[in-house]
């Protein structure tokens, strides 16, 4: 009997550490509910304040799987705001009809659709192959000195920014790739020139998390949400005229807190540039489907770029087109059985019930009680600019510290940070410019392994320890945060994103 039941346990992944995460959650949701209606809080926002602390809760402790904890809040939102009263018909109840559309009111978002798309495009890269032929073009011209194959390193993160739309698939394509140039290179992956190759590749992906607007599935929450509350779409090449710069700079930082932090024990490795060309001859040529992606990966790029410029099509809607064309018998590059196998569904599910998470908070009035608590407790009504740029980071920088997933971050903080940055009173406020830099915070999980997937599957390679990461992660986190001030006294003021 002993033995059935550990096997269960095993089977179901079940820990004390969840139990405690799952039971924390649910006394969280219990105790908010319980608790005198607020002044100015209808009893929906309430309920729903208790939904987000259980989801807050679930995520940090990661108590079930995301996708599990995307049917508990679906259900939470139903039951709980169905049985209470109705937003605007106060003494009726909503309705578990009713508020079950309010929970699934993100599937309907169009950055929803994008990031479903995008999961389509990382899976075309990886059936083709397509990812792995860039990466290795890359790295097969910068020879065998370890600093310029840490250069080509972060700079194959950069150019797969471009064309996979999400950051473990990214990290999931270089991690093989690097491991295959360390087995080759006979390097022992215990040394720290492993340890640098291997965290460079995670940290340089989620720098470029916040210089491509397409690079994250996070991205497109904070964009939706801009566009719910504000009203305002912000092209691809918007975003990338205001982040690419930052990314950029902070790219060189990485290269050189990396080789300050953990130096590689040699300087050169004999043969470097010989063994990622015999991995290039072993692909064999360019196949017609790999040059098929190539064109649609390049034209789609060409319409994100031209959003606004060249034409009115919106970034959602020109990537279904495409997955259209890779889907297409006979001209695209994979058939549906090949991609759904390779989808993260549960990522996608998360991604939904996040915006229906934020949307909810909104419609019920949650976010703006919750906003004007913040700006009252934090005397933020009448900082400059600047002042709430350096609150607002440092807070999204310490509250990331218990999250491994940006998206779920994004949806709970993003319809806050709106709300709280709409009733500062400083006159002047860009309230879209400052959104999308405390979108850009949120995309520093550089600290802890478990604060970002890409992390964890670095982590995976044991070539480095959560000690290596942190020690590095901690000046990289100091210095990005600095440069986010630096950045938002010049180029961002400049922009006009601060005001």
């Amino acid at each position: 009997m002993t033995s059935v039941t550990t096997t269960t346990f095993d089977r179901d992944g079940l820990t004390i550490a969840k139990v405690i995460g799952l039971s924390a959650g649910i006394l969280g949701l219990v105790a908010v509910l319980l608790l005198p209606l607020p002044a100015g809080l209808p009893s929906a926002g309430l309920s729903m304040m208790a939904i987000m602390l259980f989801a807050v809760i679930i995520w940090m402790t990661e108590a079930v799987p995301y996708a599990v904890s995307a049917a508990l809040i679906i259900a939470l939102i139903a039951f709980i705001l169905g049985l209470g009263p109705d937003l605007a018909q106060p003494k009726t109840l909503m309705g578990t009809t009713k508020a079950l559309g309010m929970a699934l009111s993100g599937f309907s978002n169009t950055a929803f659709a994008l990031v479903a798309g995008a999961m389509f495009i990382s899976a075309a890269m990886m059936i083709t192959r397509l990812d792995k032929r860039i990466a290795l073009l890359v790295l097969s011209r910068v020879g065998g000195k370890t600093r310029r194959i840490l250069a080509g390193v972060i700079f194959v993160g950069f150019i797969l920014s471009f064309f996979v739309p999400s950051t473990t698939a990214r990290v999931s394509c270089i991690v093989p790739i690097v491991l295959g140039i360390i087995t080759a290179f006979n390097v022992d992956r215990k040394s720290r020139f492993a340890a640098v190759l291997m965290i460079a590749t995670a940290q340089a992906d989620s720098l470029w998390n916040v210089g491509i607007k397409t690079a994250a599935a996070q991205n497109m929450i904070a964009v939706g949400f801009i566009e719910k509350q504000l009203g305002y779409s912000i092209s691809w090449l918007e975003w990338f005229i205001a982040a690419a710069p930052f990314s950029a700079l902070m790219s060189v930082v990485l290269y050189y807190v990396l080789l300050k932090m953990i130096p590689p024990e040699i300087d050169e490795i004999a043969g470097g540039r010989e063994t990622i060309a015999r991995e290039l001859r072993q692909m064999g040529p360019v196949t017609t489907p790999e040059w098929r992606l190539l064109i649609i990966s390049c034209v789609l790029l060409f319409l994100w770029t031209t959003e606004k410029q060249l034409h009115n099509f919106d970034t959602s809607t020109t990537t279904l087109a495409a997955i259209a064309l890779m889907l297409m018998p006979g001209i695209g590059v994979m058939n549906w059985k090949d991609a759904q196998v390779r989808i993260g569904w549960g990522t996608i599910v998360l991604f939904g019930v996040g915006i229906s998470l934020g949307e909810c908070l909104l419609r019920t009035k949650a976010a703006d009680w919750m906003a004007n608590s913040i700006v009252a407790t934090f005397g933020l009504q009448e900082m400059t600019a600047l002042a709430i740029i350096a609150v607002l980071t440092l807070f999204l920088i310490i509250v990331h510290l218990g999250f491994a997933s940006a998206t779920g971050l994004s949806a709970a903080m993003i319809p806050i940070v709106i709300a709280v940055l709409q009733s500062i009173r400083t006159p002047g406020i860009n309230v879209i410019g400052l959104t999308m830099i405390a979108q850009f915070v949120i995309s520093f999980g550089f600290i802890l392994p478990v604060n970002a997937p890409q992390n964890m599957v670095a982590y995976s390679t044991e070539t480095f320890t959560a000690r290596d990461f942190i020690r590095t992660g901690i000046p990289l986190t100091i210095c990005a945060y600095l440069g986010i001030l630096l950045m938002s006294m010049t180029y961002w003021r400049w922009l006009g994103l601060t005001g």
